[in-house]
């Protein structure tokens, strides 16, 4: 039965007209849900219910699905009942100073305990330093010191009356107090004691050496009660401290009454501020050249939650180490690098503490240090700011560093990757089966039925609400819908790629905008989609011109042997096109084979030449049952210089060779594509949208004739969702598209000659398409057995002349 070209209806699936109740995407709620994603989300549900360790979540799918900016979404609005987590802050360690402490507080109590301290210290610097700048104080300090110097006076004067006594005196000289013997009164000068006899000066120095020992124990007491006076004084200042400090800190501790780590933290604070007295009010001359370091009072707030609604959800675009785990911050002081726990910064570990951490399985694995901090970070559940060497045990720079205490975690890692990196990660990585138990599938495509459909209605009005965008008319909404169709190059299929959808949305809302409409229409998607192509299209309209001006060989019209008109697409990355590519076929005597230039040349991929050898199982099967397969043939692509791949062409030489062989003529006006397997069944191939509208292009600017159309398998009638042009064309008689099972349905309507079917004895019917193929084989086989027969008879002939010569 006659293959008959496919009608207008069958070439796209519009939308039913008033298929939705609303008047425009206002008329809709908002909506958070991931759209068409059901195994996707119930894996999601799970891995965010179970609490256990381990259970990170690894989301499957292609990019461009929106799968991230959905996950965030999602993910807030089913956690922001969930409790908020706590504050974190780092405080100074006055036990081990390269040891901040952490330390935890509820939501939105970091800042306001910095805050604190920090008013604290403030208050300490105006008050303290007026508690010792009072009468009382300096009253204190006097009986102190005048005691002091009373005592070491009556001291002094006894040991003075007792070297008087003796012929001696005390004398004070530049290094101290020393001993000397009297003359008339005086002491005694080096020159009259030189002059005094021997045994007389043995005596002084026997008086002396008495004397000089009570002095000595008279420094030493006075040594004693310098101690005495400079404890007396550190406790006067301390009491002095202590009343003027006291208020502050009982306030603070009746605040955090209920924090024992605050509390610890108030009391070495306490401690530390009544021994660093001179920090706060320096004494004597040191006061006009004092420089304050008061920042180990400091408290750095790491995360705060004070604005977090629930159960943090945070997205990491860029997770190098220091962007996932946090850093030290280093500063030059006094010509040294150094650092100071205030310099330390949070991660997005530290974000989402408590909450969720979404990423991109590729970035992250970019930076091995990040791939393997986080792995070590969700081992021991605890994130530790270190310098990037010490992770690898490298060595640091020169500097000063510090070793701030671990903080601990408690989060769900949610990354997003492809199927092939979760498959290399599961065979390559230990760890990882270890650490992501939970395989969330994302499709990229679903069901296109009533409730998907509406479902694309409310992700339209999402966008449009919280983007502030036009809203959509029912029309505009149609023709996304019937775009996601296309998208998913499937009748009844819808695309999941959201972030494309949401693009087209944005662009039609500012068409719109030009266009001064209040409301999306179906003419705004399409202006949208138009220009989309026109940004992107530049390539294939060079290919087109040079087609058209003759460059490249496409005939559209008139009849050839042995040349087919294939279609191929072409893929810039955001835009593919459909190409014709002319596939000649030349056949002739000889037992090479068939022979693929583009194959013997190394321009074939692996694919292509499965499909190459697919084509020559069908010969064999199809013509050589009963008779040898004795012939020479060559196939190429015209005009190739890029190489070709896949196995869509494969129908499309086996009908040059066909035509070759059997000396038809095949009509240029009609292109081709669909693979064949070995029993002449012609199977679906892809981009088959982008290859109808490709020829049909090249037709159209040369002048439809109505004899014009495409060969497509019959199994791909499903991912029709073809232009509207093309479907105009195809209502007009202009242009047809004929799906076709077999390559018998396909030679037949390129050749306009019956196939013909195989009898009992292997034979086809007279001047059949298979029959004039069958002789023509059989005919070159003769004639190559013939020819070698000939040429042994003149061999032979040749030896009779010799020897009777």
């Amino acid at each position: 039965m006659p293959v008959t070209p496919l009608k207008p209806d069958q070439l796209r699936r519009v939308c039913r007209h008033d298929h939705f109740e609303f008047e425009t995407t206002a008329d809709l709620p908002i909506s958070a849900d991931i759209i068409g994603q059901p195994r996707g989300i119930r894996a999601i549900e799970f891995g965010i219910g179970i609490q256990s360790d381990g259970f990170n979540i690894y989301v499957l799918g292609s990019s461009g699905t929106g799968r991230a900016t959905a996950i965030e979404r999602y993910l807030q609005d089913r956690t922001k009942d969930q409790p908020v987590p706590d504050d974190w802050v780092y405080v100074h360690n006055f036990t081990e100073t390269h040891k901040p402490r952490a330390i935890e507080l509820p939501a939105g109590q970091g800042d306001i305990f910095r805050e604190r301290m920090g008013q604290l210290i403030r208050d300490l610097q105006a008050d303290l330093p007026q508690a010792f700048d009072t009468d009382a104080y300096e009253s204190a300090m006097k009986a102190v010191t005048e005691d002091l110097e009373k005592q070491h006076s009556q001291m002094l004067q006894t040991v003075q009356k007792s070297a008087s006594e003796q012929g001696f005196t005390i004398i004070n000289t530049p290094s101290g107090f020393g001993v000397a013997p009297l003359l008339d009164g005086r002491p005694m000068q080096q020159e009259e004691w030189e002059t005094l006899p021997i045994d007389q000066r043995q005596k002084l120095d026997e008086i002396r050496a008495d004397i000089t020992e009570e002095l000595e124990d008279l420094l030493d007491q006075t040594r004693q009660l310098e101690d005495e006076v400079r404890q007396q004084i550190k406790q006067i200042d301390r009491e002095v401290a202590e009343s003027a400090i006291d208020y502050y800190f009982v306030r603070l501790r009746e605040q955090y009454k209920d924090q024992e780590e605050i509390l610890l933290y108030l009391s070495e604070v306490y401690e530390d501020v009544l021994v660093q007295i001179d920090d706060f009010a320096p004494s004597g001359e040191a006061e006009e050249n004092y420089e304050l370091d008061l920042r180990r009072y400091e408290v750095t707030v790491l995360v705060k939650n004070k604005d977090t609604q629930g159960a943090p959800v945070i997205i990491e675009q860029n997770p190098t180490y220091h962007n996932l785990i946090g850093r030290l911050e280093y500063e030059m002081r006094d010509g040294y690098v150094t650092t100071h726990f205030t310099n330390i910064k949070n991660g997005s570990l530290h974000r989402a503490n408590g909450g969720y951490l979404i990423m991109n399985a590729i970035d992250i694995l970019k930076d091995p240090m990040a791939w393997e901090a986080l792995k070590r970070t969700l081992k021991t559940q605890q994130i530790r700011v270190q310098p990037l060497a010490t992770m690898d045990g490298g060595t640091q720079v020169l500097a000063k560093s510090l070793d701030p205490e671990p903080i601990p975690l408690n989060v769900k890692i949610i990354l997003l990757g492809s199927p092939a990196l979760y498959y290399a990660l599961h065979a390559q990585e230990d760890d990882f089966t270890d650490l992501f138990k939970v395989r969330s599938d994302f499709d990229e495509t679903m069901p296109r039925d009533d409730e998907h459909e509406m479902a694309y209605a409310l992700f339209v009005a999402t966008r449009c609400a919280e983007e502030k965008l036009h809203h959509f008319d029912e029309t505009a909404v149609e023709k996304i819908i019937e775009f996601g169709s296309r998208l998913a190059e499937h009748q009844d299929k819808l695309s999941t790629r959201f972030g494309v959808i949401a693009d087209v949305v944005r662009e039609a809302s500012y068409w719109a905008e030009i266009n001064k409409r209040e409301v999306v229409t179906a003419v705004d998607i399409q202006q949208a989609l138009n220009e989309r192509t026109y940004r992107a299209n530049s390539l294939e309209e060079d290919i087109r011109e040079d087609i058209l001006n003759g460059t490249l060989f496409i005939a559209t019209e008139g009849e050839v042997v042995g040349q087919v008109n294939g279609l191929s697409v072409l893929d810039t990355g955001d835009y593919a096109f459909g190409i014709p590519g002319r596939i000649t076929a030349r056949t002739y005597m000889g037992e090479e084979g068939v022979l693929h230039i583009e194959r013997e040349t190394e321009m074939s991929g692996p694919i292509h030449e499965k499909g190459f050898f697919t084509l020559k199982g069908y010969l064999g099967g199809t013509y050589a049952l009963n008779q040898p397969l004795s012939l020479s043939a060559s196939l190429t692509f015209e005009q190739n210089y890029g190489g070709v791949d896949g196995d869509s062409a494969s129908s499309t030489e086996l009908y040059a060779l066909l035509s070759s062989l059997s000396n038809l003529p095949i009509k240029q006006g009609i292109a081709v594509t669909g693979s064949v397997n070995q029993r002449g069944e012609v199977q679906p191939i892809g981009g088959a949208n982008e290859k109808i509208e490709g020829y049909f292009r090249i037709c159209k600017a040369r002048g439809l004739t109505g004899e014009q159309g495409v060969l497509i398998p019959a199994s791909n009638l499903k991912y029709l969702m073809l232009h509207e042009d093309v479907i105009t064309a195809v209502a007009e008689g202009k242009f047809n598209i004929w799906p076709i099972t077999t390559v018998d349905e396909g030679i037949e309507i390129l050749t306009g000659t019956p196939a013909g079917e195989m009898d009992a004895d292997g034979r086809y019917p007279e001047n059949s398409i298979h029959a004039l193929v069958q002789n023509r084989l059989r005919q070159l086989a003769e004639d190559l057995k013939n020819f070698g027969n000939e040429e042994e008879e003149d061999e032979d002939d040749s030896e009779e002349k010799t020897e009777t010569t």
